[in-house]
C-alpha cells in the first residue's frame, strides 16, 4: 500500500514538473517574441541600414557630403557618377534627416507622369504660383532653375528605382504637381529608403554619428572638415571640396527666438538634428545669410507629438472645422493663409475631418492612427460626438461641402482645388491640429550652380551647399511639395558641379 501511495506521489510530482516546464516554456517563448517584437519595432526605417564601420574611415576624399538627408545622398550619388569619390557623415545616429517627416509629395511640372495622366501644366506657372506664394521675394533665378529642372529630378528618381506617379496638390497650386509613391504612401521614407539603396549599392562611405564640428581651408580654399566621431574621437578629414547639407534651424529653439520672438512657444515638427549647425560653420568661414526670420508655421500639426499632418489629406478632399463644427478658411490656400485663419480662432486649434475614401487614397493617415491621432466614427454623428462639436453643425457643414464638390463651386470659402471628392464614405474622421514650426525658409546664400556666397557676394572656392541650409528660393512662404523638389534638384545639382570643381582642380 505504501508502495502505491508513493508511486502515485512520484507520478503526480512528475506530472507536476512537466507542466511547469511546459508553462516556463511557454512564458520563455513568449518574453522571446516580446523581445524580437520589440527589437523589430525598434529597426524600423533608416535604422535598418547598415552603415560604414568607423575603422574603414580614410583621411581624404574627393567631395565630403555634410548631411545625410534627401539633399545629401543626391549630391553624393552625382558625384559618384561623375567618376568621384564622395564620403556622407551624418551627426545623427541614423541618415535621412527631415527628408523623412516629409509626407505630401514633390512638386514638379511639366512630367511624364502628369502627361501620362492627362494633367496639363507648364513650368511657367509652376514659377509663377510659387513666386505668389512667396510674395514674390523669391529669389528669382533660382526659382527659374528649380521649375524648369523639376522634371529631370522625378526621371532622375524614377531611374533610380524611386517612382513618384501619384499625382495629388497642395496649397497654392492650380495643378496636381506634387507626386507621391504610387500606393499613396508618405514621401520623405521612401525617397529616404531609395537612396539609401542607391548608396549602399554604389559603395558610398555613410558614416553616422558623425558630427562635423569645422568647415577647414588654407589659402582661402576650402579643403576638409574636423569631425567628432561618437562624440570621443575627433578628426581631421581632407577633401577637394565640401557640401553642406546639413538641414534648417527648426529644432534649435535658441535660434529660432534670436529672429523670431514670436514663435518661442510653438512646437516644432523638426527631427532632433535640425540645429542650424551648417549655417553657423558657414558664416564663421565667410559666407552670409538670407531671410532667416522667415519661418514657416505648418497649419495642420498635431500638438502631443509635435506630428505634422501632411497636407495631402486637404489636397483629397479633407475640410477643416472650428471648435463650432463649421468651416472657417479656404484650407488650401498657402499655409501661411491658413494658419492665420486658425490662430484667429479663440481656442487657436481646428479639427481636420475626413472620410474613407481621403484615408484610402493617402497612406500616411495609417500611421496616424497608428499613433492615436484620429477619431473615428461610423457615421457623422458619432465623430461629432467623439469631437465634442454639435452633430447638427458638423452635419450641416459636411453637406454645404459635398453640394460645393458636386457643383464645383465652393460658395463660402472658394476653394478650387482639392475639391474632387466629396465626404460621405463612412467611416468618419477627425484629427485636432493647431499651427507649429515646419520650415526654415532662410539661410546660406547661394547662386545657381550651389556654390555657397560671401557677403561679396564671390562663391568660396570649394564650399557648395544645398537643400533647407540654403535661404532665397522659398521667399516668405514655401509651398508645400516644394522642400522635396528643393533637395532631389539642387542636391543634383550640388553632387555634380562640386565634382567639376574638383576634376577643375
Amino acid at each position: 500500500m505504501k508502495k502505491r501511495i508513493t508511486s502515485m506521489l512520484i507520478l503526480v510530482f512528475s506530472l507536476v514538473l512537466v507542466l511547469a516546464g511546459c508553462g516556463n516554456d511557454k512564458a520563455s517563448n513568449t518574453q522571446k517574441q516580446e523581445k524580437k517584437d520589440k527589437e523589430a519595432e525598434a529597426v524600423s526605417g533608416a535604422s535598418k541600414t547598415s552603415y560604414t564601420p568607423y575603422e574603414e574611415l580614410k583621411e581624404s576624399y574627393d567631395i565630403i557630403i555634410v548631411g545625410a538627408g534627401g539633399a545629401g545622398m543626391t549630391a553624393a550619388l552625382e558625384a559618384k557618377a561623375k567618376g568621384l569619390n564622395p564620403v556622407i557623415l551624418e551627426k545623427m545616429p541614423v541618415a535621412g534627416g527631415n527628408t523623412t517627416k516629409a509626407s505630401s509629395g514633390m512638386n514638379a511640372s511639366e512630367t511624364k507622369f502628369q502627361k501620362e495622366q492627362g494633367i496639363k501644366d507648364n513650368n511657367d506657372s509652376f514659377y509663377e504660383e510659387t513666386l505668389k506664394g512667396g510674395h514674390g521675394t523669391n529669389n528669382k533665378e533660382m526659382l527659374r532653375f528649380f521649375v524648369d529642372h523639376s522634371a529631370s529630378a522625378i526621371d532622375w528618381l524614377d531611374s533610380i528605382g524611386i517612382r513618384l506617379n501619384n499625382l495629388t496638390i497642395t496649397g497654392g497650386m492650380s495643378e496636381k504637381r506634387t507626386h507621391r509613391p504610387e500606393d499613396g504612401s508618405a514621401v520623405g521614407q521612401y525617397i529616404v529608403d531609395g537612396l539609401l539603396k542607391n548608396v549602399q549599392e554604389k559603395d558610398i562611405p555613410l558614416f553616422v554619428n558623425a558630427d562635423v564640428k569645422e568647415i577647414t581651408e588654407k589659402d582661402g580654399n576650402v579643403n576638409g572638415v574636423r569631425v567628432l566621431f561618437n562624440q570621443t574621437d575627433e578628426k581631421a578629414i581632407a577633401a577637394k571640396a565640401v557640401v553642406i547639407t546639413t538641414g534648417g534651424f527648426g529644432a534649435n529653439m535658441e535660434m529660432i527666438k534670436e529672429v523670431r520672438s514670436d514663435l518661442g512657444d510653438y512646437v516644432t515638427t523638426n527631427q532632433a538634428g535640425s540645429t542650424g549647425d551648417g549655417i553657423k560653420m558657414i558664416e564663421k568661414l565667410g559666407g552670409t545669410t538670407v531671410d532667416l526670420d522667415q519661418i514657416q508655421v505648418h497649419p495642420t500639426v498635431q500638438q502631443d507629438e509635435s506630428y505634422l499632418i501632411g497636407e495631402a489629406v486637404r489636397g483629397e478632399g479633407g475640410i477643416m472645422v472650428s471648435a463650432e463644427g463649421k468651416r472657417f478658411t479656404n484650407e488650401l490656400d498657402t499655409r501661411d493663409k491658413v494658419t492665420a485663419a486658425i490662430n484667429e480662432l479663440p481656442e487657436k486649434a481646428a479639427f481636420l475631418v475626413f472620410d474613407a475614401g481621403v484615408k484610402s487614397r493617402v497612406k500616411a493617415t495609417d500611421q496616424y492612427k497608428k499613433m492615436g491621432f484620429v477619431l473615428e466614427g461610423e457615421t457623422v454623428e458619432a465623430l461629432a460626438e467623439k469631437m465634442n462639436v454639435s452633430a447638427d453643425e458638423l452635419t450641416s457643414t459636411l453637406e454645404t461641402w459635398n453640394s460645393a464638390v458636386k457643383n464645383k463651386d465652393d460658395q463660402a470659402f472658394g476653394r478650387t482645388t482639392g475639391i474632387d471628392n466629396d465626404l460621405s464614405s463612412a467611416p468618419f474622421y477627425a484629427i485636432k491640429i493647431a499651427p507649429g514650426i515646419h520650415y526654415t525658409m532662410g539661410g546660406v546664400k547661394i547662386n545657381t550652380n550651389t556654390e555657397v556666397l560671401n557677403k561679396e557676394g564671390a562663391p568660396i572656392p570649394g564650399l557648395f551647399a544645398a537643400g533647407e541650409v540654403t535661404g532665397g528660393l522659398h521667399g516668405e512662404n514655401r509651398i508645400g511639395g516644394n522642400s522635396v523638389a528643393e533637395i532631389i534638384i539642387f542636391g543634383r545639382q550640388a553632387g555634380v558641379k562640386s565634382a567639376e570643381y574638383v576634376k577643375a582642380k
